[in-house]
């Protein structure tokens, strides 16, 4: 392609950015090299280096955040007036067993794998990165785009807030992110203006009583049944103190109690998640669970203590960027490559960035066209279609210089 057609902006016949051959089989096994070595939250020091030294080999400068593991870089220098663009990748796995039999990169590290997708997000930022540095080298970049590649955003209340800290958002003016999506097919995107994503908060409880003999409960207190009363009645109560609108959602993921069936234990402990559709349900929710644990349990004569962790609100899309990353995609992929999307119930850490800095975030279509079923994110089989690298860094490039024209 020649520097002249590819210095043509949208509303011409070619948008630059596009992914050359060689790029796209080097970045297919940078994806699969990160899925075969995941590395859980705030421990990813050699993702970091991974990243770091393949920019540096483009000559770039990317930098590592203060907290040990994540990196920015920016591609072209900005002036400190029109703010930059800031592609955002987040880099953790997850601490589960990767199922994949015969896989040929599945993960190498016992109870740790990529079953999120960020392996993807990586690279799609990544080479997006390559791309606008090889167009910046050769003076086509029309604006300053920032690359951030963060950390722990599987830990509550996720890295991004460290990030931000850090000072990621300094000369930033919006954000964009993609996240997978099993159920969207590669090639396209799923977008919708608004809320994308739920609040999500994290629930530890510890149950306590005297103990005693199964055979004698009404002398003592009958943790068991305490703990799973607080199971069941706990999601039903909180459902009737909220807007049903709101989408309160408690739901369990571990329960621990005991060890002989004849012995009432003295101690159980619970673990969920509270998840919320509505901000502002959100911002009520605490109050609301912690009273109605505290009810359950003291009808069954049990001590209760409550850890209740604040994690991210939800991931709220700023209709002109998400106008943008729609624009964008159907350059590359016409109309047809754009559905809409529900409001999930996962949560996820770019919601932080969104309190600073308007942004959007779209679903990667990862499920290979005209594959029934799909495997669902945060299980062990999860794996993508690789096209979909392709399909995310011509988004984001797109987005690049549609952006700078806006």
């Amino acid at each position: 392609m020649s520097q002249e057609s590819e210095a043509d902006l949208p509303g011409e016949a070619v948008l630059p950015g596009t992914l050359p051959e060689g790029l796209r089989a080097e970045l297919v096994a940078f994806r699969r090299d990160l899925h075969m070595h995941p590395e859980l939250g705030n421990q990813e020091f050699r993702t970091t280096a991974a990243i770091k030294e393949r920019l540096e080999k483009a000559g770039l400068k990317p930098r590592v955040l203060a907290v040990g593991t994540g990196l920015v870089c920016d591609i072209g220098d900005w002036d400190g007036e029109r703010p930059m663009l800031a592609l955002r990748a987040d880099i953790d796995a997850l601490p589960i067993p990767d199922t994949k039999s015969e896989c040929p990169y599945r993960s190498t590290v016992p109870d740790r794998a990529h079953a999120c997708g960020h392996d993807v997000h990586t690279t799609v930022v990544l080479g997006a990165g390559l791309v606008l540095a090889d167009l910046h080298s050769r003076g086509l970049l029309p604006r300053p785009v920032r690359l951030l590649f963060q950390p722990a955003e599987e830990v509550l209340p996720g890295g991004a807030a460290d990030a931000i800290e850090c000072g990621v958002l300094d000369g930033v003016g919006r954000i964009i992110a993609v996240h997978c999506d099993p159920k969207v097919d590669a090639g396209k995107i799923g977008l919708r203006q608004g809320a994308i994503t739920s609040a999500c908060d994290r629930l530890e409880i510890s149950l306590d009583g005297p103990g005693g003999h199964t055979a004698r409960p009404h002398l003592t207190t009958d943790l068991v049944t305490a703990a799973a009363r607080v199971v069941t009645d706990v999601p039903a109560l909180v459902a009737r103190r909220v807007d049903t609108r709101s989408g309160v959602a408690v739901t369990w993921g571990r329960i621990e109690s005991g060890h002989a069936p004849n012995v009432i234990p003295q101690h159980a402990e619970l673990s969920g998640t509270v998840r919320c559709l509505d901000i502002e349900a959100w911002r009520q929710a605490p109050d609301i669970v912690v009273a109605a644990i505290d009810e359950v349990a003291n009808l069954h004569r049990a001590k209760s203590e409550i850890t209740y962790v604040r994690g991210v609100p939800p991931v709220v899309n700023d209709p002109v960027v998400t106008e943008l990353v729609r624009e964008a995609m159907i350059a590359r992929r016409g109309t047809d490559s754009v559905e809409g999307t529900e409001q999930s119930l996962g949560g996820e850490d770019f919601s932080w960035y969104l309190e600073h800095v308007p942004g959007a975030m779209a679903r990667l279509g990862v499920r290979t066209p005209g594959e029934r079923g799909g495997r669902d994110l945060h299980q062990g089989d999860f794996d993508a279609d690789e096209s979909a690298i392709t399909v995310g860094v011509e988004l984001f490039t797109a987005a690049a210089f549609i952006d700078a024209v806006s």
